[in-house]
This record gives C-alpha cells, structure tokens and sequence, in this order.
C-alpha cells in the first residue's frame, strides 16, 4: 500500500520497528511521572513546572545542538543520546521502587531527560533523510514516524492507566527502561552510507549566526517557525492541564486520565495517517492553517464541556489537530532547507515547539491555578485562533514580497 512506501527502506523500517516499541515505553512514562506528581503535590503549578524543566533545555541548547550535529555523525549521536535516556529512566524506576523520591528528585531527572533529548531529538530529525533511498519517500516516512510516535500515545497511556492502579509508577520507568533495547539493537543493525560531517572554518557560534541568518532570508520557513512558537507557548500546554481535568473536573483517577491521554493519541495517530496519504505535492502551508484551525476550536470545544465523552471528543479532535500541523511543519522545512542547513533549521524548529512548550506550560499551570482549568483552555483556544488569523496576514505578506523579489531577478536577467 502506498500509505507504507517508505517501510521499503531497510534502514527506515529498522528505525520505524525501534521507535514503536520505545515510545510506548516512553508514554509510559510520561503518564507515570504526571500521576505521581500530581498525586503527591495536588498542583497543577508543580505539574507544570516539571514538565517545563523536562523540556526547557530545548530552548537554550537547540541551536547548539543544530550545529553540533551539523559537524558530527548524526548516528554516533542519536545512539549515544539513546543509551542515555535508557540510563535516566533506570534512574528513575530504581528510585521509585526503593521508594527514594522526592518532588527534588523527580524535577532533576526530568531535567537531565531534557539535556539528553535536546540533542537527540535534533539528531534523529536530521538523520530522517538518510534513512531513506528515494527522496520522494521522506514525507512519508516523516509521516508515518509521526504515527508511530501517536499510535505509542495511544497504548502507552492505556497500559499506563492499569498499571499504575495495579502494580505502580515504577513498573511503567522499568518498561521504559526495556524498551530501549529495542532501539539500540534496531541502530546496531542499520545499514547506512553517511556522507562525513564537513568541519566547518568558523567556530560554533558562527555556524549558529548563519543558521538564523539563512532563516531571516527565508521567510516561508521562518513563519511556520513563528507559529509553532507562538502556539507552543499559547497553545499546545493545554496537555499539561489533562491530569487535572481528570481528578479534578471528572472526579477520576489514574485509569480517567489515561483516557484522556489514549483520545489525545487516538486524534493524533487519525492524523498521522492522514499526512501519511498526501501526495508529495499538497499545499503544507494552506493545510497547516487548516489544522491550526481545528486544534484552537477542538479546545474551546474541551474548556465548556459537560460530560467526560464530549470531553474525551473534544480531546481526539485537538490531538489530530496539533499533530497534523506540526507534521506538515516538519515536513516543509525538511523538504524546503538546503541540506547544508537542514540540522539548524530543525533545531529552531526544536526550540519553537518543544522550547517553548515548558515556558507555556509554566504559565499555563500558574493561570489555572488562580482561574480553574476551564478559564483557561477556553482563552488557549481563542489564542489559537488569533495565531492562525496573524499567520495567514503574515503569508500574504510573504507572498507578495516573493513575487516582488521574482520580478526583479527578472529585469536583472534582462
């Protein structure tokens, strides 16, 4: 089926089969770590204050780790970083199983996950292009990486939720912990022809000058950049309220939350497919605007809900909202940066969504704690909105300075 071309590619489908596993492992623990802050704080500022430090390195270090990866061997990396994170999840399940933890504790580990991920996440971004043959083939293996990525949020929550009323939030570090090997082993086994990094004459700090340099001359990139921020900082922290809307608005537990997480994943794995169906010539930018659209009204939908399955359908539509934009997202700048480029453009990519999520996130969890969940995931979706409105006014603009620049290479020409 056309859907599945890119598993063609052996080192495609090795990558694809070790990110299957890991990540339900990986959702695993996210949903884990959720539940046992919130079951030992009652705070929805301190929920949102370990995830920002879990994804605040992503706003310092993405650049960086951009032009790092632009000189080093994006595989070397991506496996180093993996050993690394199966390391910080042992952590993890030992302390909670010896029953050695602490909020302090908890927040330390997360960071550390956050230093780890922001130079794997760029990494494997980066090495998405060579692990296929046909270059034709790249949106859907973006696409389909993106479904497996979902399909995992759709089990790991699930399995999460009878867990954690059954055996507890250790057992889910622990399988986070396994899964990794599936991943190593699944590296271990690839096959790859990897053109050597060129050593750049410029220190670092000046590639990281040319990378935001190239992305003020682009501005079709540099825009869908903007927004990802903006909605990533407005938008999107919305997930780190599902817990309290769980307990607090539906009066359920662990196994309530897991259902929030699993509709979440379910809209966000519909979408995935979705982008895994388009031809390699559909308009990104008209479908970004449109998925931007259904993410901001699928959260009002979410703030004035009554019932939990009006909420949970409302929950579905955000996920497949959300993943649809940043899938296409990525895609553009993956098909659009020069290869030269593609590891620092993908690091501010990096840095605009998960970057700026922990501050979001941050802010997010203060304001509800004054104004109620409610309150403000209704005022995230009128944002969202606002976002997509400011967008389309930006691209107008865009494109009229592109015809204006066309014109004149014209009568240069002349």
């Amino acid at each position: 089926m056309s859907v599945f071309r890119s598993l063609k590619h052996h080192n495609f489908r090795l990558h694809f089969t070790g990110q299957a596993i890991s990540l339900v492992g990986t959702w695993m623990q996210r949903v884990a770590i959720s539940w046992l802050v919130y079951r030992l704080t009652g705070s929805a500022f301190l929920l949102g204050l370990v995830t920002f430090l879990s994804l605040i390195p992503s706003l310092v270090l993405a650049p960086f780790a951009g032009s790092f990866i632009d000189r080093h061997n994006k595989f070397k990396v991506v496996m180093v970083t993996q050993i690394a994170l199966m390391i910080q999840a042992g952590a993890l399940a030992a302390m909670v199983w010896l029953n050695y933890y602490s909020i302090a504790w908890i927040s330390a580990l997360s960071l550390m996950q956050g230093l780890i991920n922001s130079f794997d996440t760029t990494a494997r971004q980066a090495l998405m292009v060579d692990l296929v043959d046909n270059k034709e083939d790249l949106p859907n293996a973006i696409a389909l990486n993106s479904s497996a990525f979902n399909a995992a949020r759709l089990v790991g929550p699930a399995l999460a939720g009878i867990i954690l009323s059954s055996l507890g939030e250790d057992v889910c570090f622990l399988i986070n912990f396994l899964s990794f090997i599936a991943v190593i082993c699944c590296l271990l086994m690839m096959k790859l022809k990897l053109i050597p990094a060129s050593r750049s004459e410029v220190n670092i700090w000046g590639d990281l000058r040319k990378g935001y340099e190239y992305l003020k001359e682009s501005p079709d990139l540099s825009s869908l950049i903007l927004l990802l921020a903006a909605s990533s900082l407005l938008v999107i922290p919305y997930t780190t309220l599902l817990p309290v809307f769980a307990k607090d608005v539906f009066h359920g537990d662990a196994t309530t939350f897991s259902w929030f997480e699993s509709a979440a994943g379910f809209g966000a794995l519909f979408g995935a497919v979705f982008m895994a169906t388009l031809k390699p010539t559909h308009d990104l930018i008209r479908l970004t605007i449109l998925s931007s659209t259904v993410f901001a009204v699928a959260l009002l939908g979410l703030a004035v809900s009554s019932s939990m399955f009006l909420a949970l359908v409302a929950t579905a539509a955000t996920g497949a909202g959300l993943m649809i934009q940043n899938s296409a997202i990525n895609t553009y700048l993956q098909t659009h940066a020069s290869s030269e480029m593609r590891a620092r453009t993908l690091s501010y990519y990096i840095m605009s969504y998960q970057g700026m999520l922990p501050i979001g996130s941050l802010l997010i969890g203060y304001l509800a704690h004054f104004f109620g969940v409610g309150v403000v995931v209704f005022v995230e979706g009128m944002l969202g909105i606002v976002i997509v409105l400011v967008f389309m006014l930006q691209q107008r603009g865009i494109t009229h300075w592109l015809r204006w620049l066309h014109v004149m290479r014209v009568r240069h020409l002349r």
